[in-house]
């Protein structure tokens, strides 16, 4: 029987959106008030500092999909490279860590919801999901269709941020606040108010903010022209961080001095609110609803083709391999929608911190998975030479970039330890890859069905 394979459905346009969705979390919207309240105008270079480092990333990641056209995972060279448990690891903590951020978005999306309907906020959250499954369920073209509109909108608003923000700089527009300045960067304390250690603290939430940046990855095996579109995606990267993060922070912090800025609430709301517009809050939380439900799209999507390739590779039950008529991995998506359907339920009888804990666990899960793909390229390129000279997509500055990227990672984890807010996280995150390295040993023994 010919083996099932997944769908080349996915377009240019649409691996184009969905790397801007992934360059765009939802960490923007939600966590920048709280970066900026930790950080202050220096957050601009926190966000600078994480993109760089993830560009390499995404550029390792980019030459080794590249590298080999059966690849339809990082866990697939992760298997190849390191070995057969660094895959196994790999692919199951990146399923970890989209179920937990899926968790927070769809939650995120009841919370949202009550601005405009008094319900409880579990009936929007299980329908959103039930919604996004369905789709999802019919195509991958689909999926990428449902991703194209998300990231627009996101980008939509942040463009029309920074033109109105633009334009009230230029005309040194006056607002509650004061007078709209560049000179709000330093007039309040210098760039770093808060010094080293207020800097420091908020590279959690920074890099909590760049998750699913390497989506683009996982679409690899749908992609209908993966030579073409995925250099595409990731030389575009750098501009995009540029222009949504820096530029969108930049006018922020011009418009309303760091210091009034609400650590519990969006900026972009403040901003909009300071403009003059008054459906300013309706309409950023319309944005920030459909950012939560992009998320929780992007979440079902990477976590079922991330069971469908454990499937495949005989790393988790072989019915997680299994595609229905339209090539979609069913039974992975459905399996991934019932794990955060059970979080969204439990996770409101849970202390107010825990969005804290899990999008921190989530922040630490990442840093492993892209630890793995720099390290793979260390390897291939050490042992895969004439295949890295022959290579149209070739890394930059590699091996060096990688060792320092994932020093400035192991650094991130130091920084982790040392505050409080995510002490707690960091050392729970440990019982995951003991669990996972038991399970490991196990199927050794004994394969999963």
């Amino acid at each position: 029987m010919e083996q099932q394979q997944l769908k080349r459905d996915l377009k240019n346009r649409h691996v184009q959106l969905i790397a801007i969705g992934g360059t765009i979390g939802t960490g923007l919207f939600l966590g920048s008030g709280k970066a900026i309240a930790l950080a202050g105008p220096a957050i601009i270079f926190a966000y600078l500092i994480v993109g760089i480092a993830l560009f390499f990333v995404m550029r390792a990641l980019g030459e080794l999909l590249l590298s080999k056209a059966g690849y339809t995972s990082f866990t697939d060279f992760a298997t190849e490279y390191i070995g057969p448990w660094a895959g196994f690891v790999t692919g199951w903590t990146y399923w970890f860590c989209w179920i937990m951020t899926a968790m927070a978005d769809i939650i995120a999306v009841g919370v949202y919801t009550k601005y405009w309907f008094d319900i409880p906020q579990w009936i929007p959250a299980i329908g959103c999901l039930v919604l996004l499954l369905i789709l999802n369920l019919l195509t991958v073209k689909l999926f990428g269709e449902l991703e194209f509109w998300f990231a627009l909108i996101k980008v939509i608003t942040i463009v029309a941020l920074i033109i109105i923000g633009l334009i009230m700089l230029f005309t040194g527009f006056q607002t509650s606040s004061g007078t709209v300045s560049v000179e709000n960067l330093w007039a309040h304390g210098g760039m770093f108010p808060n010094g080293v250690n207020g800097f420091l603290m908020a590279f959690q939430m920074v890099v909590f903010a760049f998750v699913g940046v390497e989506l683009v990855g996982v679409s690899a095996a749908e992609t209908a022209d993966p030579k073409k579109n995925i250099p595409s995606a990731i030389n575009k990267i750098p501009l995009r961080i540029l222009l949504f993060y820096v530029g969108a922070l930049f006018v922020i912090l011009c418009i309303n001095p760091w210091y009034e800025m609400s650590a519990t609430s969006s900026p972009f709301v403040q901003v909009f609110t300071l403009a003059g517009i008054p459906i300013a809050a309706g309409i950023i939380n319309f944005v920030v609803l459909t950012s939560a439900a992009s998320a929780g799209n992007s979440g079902l999507f990477s976590t079922s083709r991330m069971l469908y390739n454990l499937g495949s590779n005989k790393q988790a039950s072989a019915s997680f391999a299994k595609l229905n008529k339209n090539s979609v991995p069913s039974n992975a998506l459905i399996m991934s929608a019932i794990v955060v359907s059970i979080g969204a339920l439990l996770s409101k009888l849970m202390p107010e911190n825990a969005f804290s804990v899990v999008t921190t666990i989530s922040a630490i899960c990442f840093i492993w998975v892209w630890s793995i793909i720099l390290i793979s390229h260390i390897i291939y390129k050490r042992k895969k030479r004439a295949l890295h000279e022959a290579s149209s997509f070739k890394a930059p500055f590699t091996p060096f970039v990688n060792y320092l990227v994932l020093a400035f990672f192991a650094f991130l984890l130091v920084v982790m330890f040392i505050s409080e807010a995510t002490r707690t996280a960091l050392l729970l995150t440990p019982i995951w890859f003991i669990l996972l390295t038991f399970i490991y040993k196990m199927k050794r023994t004994k394969p999963i069905g």
